[in-house]
Parts: structure tokens; sequence; C-alpha cells
């Protein structure tokens, strides 16, 4: 696919169908380029993660500690070891989109991590970045869990200006 495409932004979680997509958009998009001489900056790949908040990834709260401790307070041990342990699953998941940038020997790459909920926060990225193209994988959810979890590609398609490809992996149902 050729197109004067200036800005992709692919959302990557970690999942295999994310990293799919990656590769797929690497191999089939190719960003505007520029001439020694034109003003113009050359496009980029946007590689996007969204990490989830400390209290949702603690399952809201770490719970009421028991025999009489603080039921309402906030354990800042806890959400610390919480934020650390996120961090490296971002630094890990970072890693190994960039490393298929290398190997892909693509260098146009930049990378951004929000915190909140990847639906909203994709969203948010694709219009504050003025992205011209949102790539996203596809999780073989299926039709039960969609309704209760939702589709992040399917919220996207219906909120982002922009078109939205949405890669399925080779394994993906529907």
């Amino acid at each position: 696919m050729t197109a004067n495409v200036r800005s992709v932004i692919v959302a990557v979680d970690g999942s295999e169908q994310s990293m799919y997509a990656l590769t797929w958009a690497l191999d089939n998009l190719k960003l505007r380029s520029t001439s020694y001489d034109s003003t113009e900056t050359p496009g980029s790949f946007i590689i996007l993660h969204v990490q989830s908040p400390p209290t949702i990834a603690a399952g809201l709260n770490p719970g009421a500690i028991p025999f009489g401790g603080p039921s309402d307070l906030e354990v800042p041990a806890f959400t610390a070891a919480i934020e650390a342990h996120q961090k490296r699953i971002t630094e890990a998941v970072l890693e190994h989109a960039l490393g298929i940038c290398r190997q892909k020997k693509v260098v146009n790459v930049k990378t951004q991590v929000v915190i909140g909920d990847p639906k909203e926060k994709i969203c948010e990225a694709v219009e504050n970045l003025h992205a011209d193209l949102l790539v996203t994988g596809c999780r073989a959810f299926g039709p039960v869990k969609r309704m209760f979890l939702g589709s992040v590609s399917n919220y996207c398609t219906n909120h982002v200006e922009c078109p939205v490809i949405i890669v399925k992996g080779k394994d993906a149902s529907s």
C-alpha cells in the first residue's frame, strides 16, 4: 500500500496479535519519504503502548488489611510495586516491538506510552498526534467475552477520524 502517509500509529500490547499487526504494517505500508531538498518531514511509525493504571492492575485496590488494619487507605508500597512491574512490562513490550523494527530495517520509528483505558487512550493519541492511519491487531475473543470486555479495535474504528486497519493473526477467528 503506497500513499502519502505521514504518521501511522501501531497499537501494541505485547500480544502475538499486536506484534503481528506491527510486522504487517512494516511490511505493507510505505510512508512518505522526502528528497534532500524538501522541507517536508518524512513519515514515521509510532508504536503506541497503553499501560493500565495501577489501581486497575491491582484489581482496584489491594483490599482491606485483615484484623483491624486500615480499610480505605492505599498502600504506597503496593502501588509502587505494581508501577515498577508495569514499567518492566512496558519496557519489554517496546523492546520487542523495536526489535521487530530493527529486523525489518525500519528506522523512522517513535514510541509513546500512555496510561489509561486502551480504547480511549488510543483514540486520544490518534487525535493528538494527527495520525493518518491506525493499525491494530485483533484478539480472537468469542462473542460472550467480546460482549463483556468489548473490542478495542471495534471501538477505535467507530471513534477515530482516520482510517483503521485491523490485522488479524494467521490463527485469529472472528
